[in-house]
Parts: structure tokens; sequence; C-alpha cells
């Protein structure tokens, strides 16, 4: 089992505060604020974090499942939008869009949108967004 660590600290109250996160396997910081979060200020938010996970996580496994069929991936682009809404009970990351575009040798469109569709099921943070309604568009580029 592999551990992956970040780390995340914050001062001050919620609306007024400020706050830093490290990833532990690359220098720098990511700066978050209620604004950077709930509005459109500049710096990052978790759930910015939790989208890049996502993207990064789908496009491995997309590329995993089309190898062991047999096709060659080029190259595959994932873009993730985490949406964060209030549906009344609190915020929480209600929808992940997913938006992939894959160059692979010699597949036809229905194979391509069967193996993202499996990818999509499968990648870890899928699997841990379980409770995600995670909506997907691949798209396959000849």
């Amino acid at each position: 089992m592999k551990k992956n660590e970040a780390y995340a600290t914050w001062q001050g109250n919620l609306k007024n505060g400020n706050g830093q996160m490290r990833l532990h396997s690359v220098s720098g910081v990511f700066n978050y604020t209620f604004s950077s979060r709930f509005e459109k200020d500049k710096g990052t938010n978790p759930e910015e974090l939790v989208a890049a996970a996502h993207a990064g996580c789908f496009s491995m496994a997309l590329a995993d499942i089309v190898a062991k069929k047999g096709y060659e991936p080029e190259e595959i682009k994932t873009t993730a939008n985490a949406i964060l809404s209030n549906p009344g009970d609190g915020y929480s990351i209600t929808d992940m869009e997913l938006y992939t575009e894959a160059k692979i040798r010699d597949i036809d469109d229905t194979a391509f949108q069967s193996l993202a569709s499996e990818a999509k099921q499968n990648c870890p943070v899928s699997r841990t967004l379980s409770s995600v309604n995670i909506r997907l568009t691949a798209r396959l580029i000849q």
C-alpha cells in the first residue's frame, strides 16, 4: 500500500482567514481563501485539487485499459470540473464532469466509448467519489 501525504494550514475564521496547502512530493505552496473557494478570487481550493486528481487518475486508468485491450494510446487529455453545491444540508462535491480527448491507434469510437466508460467506473478517484454524479464526455481524435 502506498501512502500519499499532503499538508494544509488555515489561519483565522472562515470568511476572513487564509490557508496554504502543500504536496509532499513537490515543492510549492497552494494558497486558498474563502473567496478562492466560494467566489472567483485568486488562489486554489480543495475541490480544484480533487478535480486535478480525478483528471490524472482517469487519464491513467484509460491508458491502462486501452493498452490491456491491445490498442496503443498516443495521448489522453482530460479536464475535470468538480461542482461544489449546497443542496440544503451543507456543501459537498455533488457532480464531477470529465472531458477527455484521446488519440488511440486503430480503435473505433464504439470501442473507445466503452473503454472510457470502464475507466470512469474503475479509476481509484472515481471509486472514492462513488456518491458523486460523474458525467463523462469522451472524444476520440483521429
